[in-house]
């Protein structure tokens, strides 16, 4: 298992005045494991470039926000790259976290 430091992104809705909510991204870093090696695969999109996967598995202990947000999880920072998480998987007190494609929406 390799070792991995990164951002999390949490799609979460925030108060911003008093009775006006607006979604925004919220990002925290984690130290964690890179439990399963880069699968690349290329999916024709229908379009000029094909989208690219991979099914890495990222697992980091879980503090109390992210135990409480699993479900808000948008995006993982893997080698510089941003990549939207397709399961989470809770295993106290850890949260497992499958890659997929490239993040394309919002940052914080």
């Amino acid at each position: 298992m390799a070792k991995w430091f990164g951002k999390v992104g949490y799609g979460v809705t925030v108060e911003t005045e008093p009775g006006v909510w607006e979604p925004k991204i919220v990002e925290c870093e984690y130290f964690g494991e890179k439990l399963s090696s880069t699968v690349r695969k290329v999916q024709g999109s229908g379009g000029v470039n094909d989208n690219v996967r991979i099914s890495n598995v990222i697992s980091i202990i879980a503090d109390p926000f992210a135990i409480n947000n699993f479900s808000n999880i948008k995006y993982v920072s893997y080698m510089g790259i941003l990549w939207k998480v397709e399961d989470v998987e809770i295993e106290l007190p850890r949260l497992k976290m499958t890659m997929g494609e490239v993040w394309n929406g919002e940052q914080a």
